[in-house]
């Protein structure tokens, strides 16, 4: 198996509190990571560090083999990173939400009415995002995993505001991602219903909570 995400003794350090030290992730195509922990813990620190939008004071990661200063933007290219707010433009509808995201990732949706009907977003394409529920808002973010060709998603709390059709529709949708080869790391305060066969848990511990 490929060797996707290689971490080696990362560590973070935040207001002079150390949140992890001398880490290592390893992860290979088709697998699944499941970052666990309190509030505070650096679940999200860590998730950013491995998509290159922070720094460790300590260590280093490759993608697929290569550091981020090889080529950060072919690096770039090969994940899809989701953080835990929606991240949508709140004057846009629905619809252009998903042409601006498509946009983002240098693809064309072929049918976006097909799209917003199988994220559960029919009948609101036209309405705009800031007066949708924060459960729709997060549909819109997490329509980008339908289109999107990077085969590394990352995604701090995907469940976040879903109802549990939600939350099925989007563990189906990771089902089918790594059954073809992609490779997934997630935070999540909730077990997992769907246990994909190269299931890895991390449990990260701190005894501060504010994340």
């Amino acid at each position: 198996m490929t060797m996707v995400v290689n971490a080696q003794q990362l560590t973070s350090v935040r207001a002079g509190r150390t949140l992890f030290a001398d880490l290592d992730v390893q992860v290979e195509a088709g697998g699944v990571l499941h970052v666990q922990g309190p509030n505070g813990a650096g679940k999200s620190t860590l998730l950013r560090i491995i998509a290159g939008l922070l720094q460790p004071l300590q260590g280093q990661v490759e993608l697929f083999g290569e550091p981020a200063d090889v080529d950060r933007e072919q690096w770039q290219r090969r994940l899809l990173f989701i953080g835990h707010k929606p991240g949508v433009k709140s004057e846009l509808t629905a619809l252009e939400n998903l042409e601006l995201q498509a946009g983002f990732d240098g693809v064309v949706i072929d049918d976006p009415w097909q799209l917003a009907e199988t994220v559960g977003l029919l009948g609101l394409e036209d309405i705009s995002a800031q007066q949708l529920s924060a459960g729709q808002q997060r549909r819109i973010a997490l329509a980008r995993l339908w289109f999107s060709p990077a085969p590394l998603w990352i995604l701090d709390e995907p469940f976040t505001a879903l109802d549990q059709p939600g939350i099925e529709l989007l563990q189906q949708r990771f089902a089918e991602h790594t059954g073809h080869g992609g490779t997934l790391i997630l935070t999540s305060h909730q077990p997992l219903s769907w246990q994909p066969p190269q299931l890895q848990q991390l449990i990260i511990r701190s005894p501060e909570a504010h994340d």
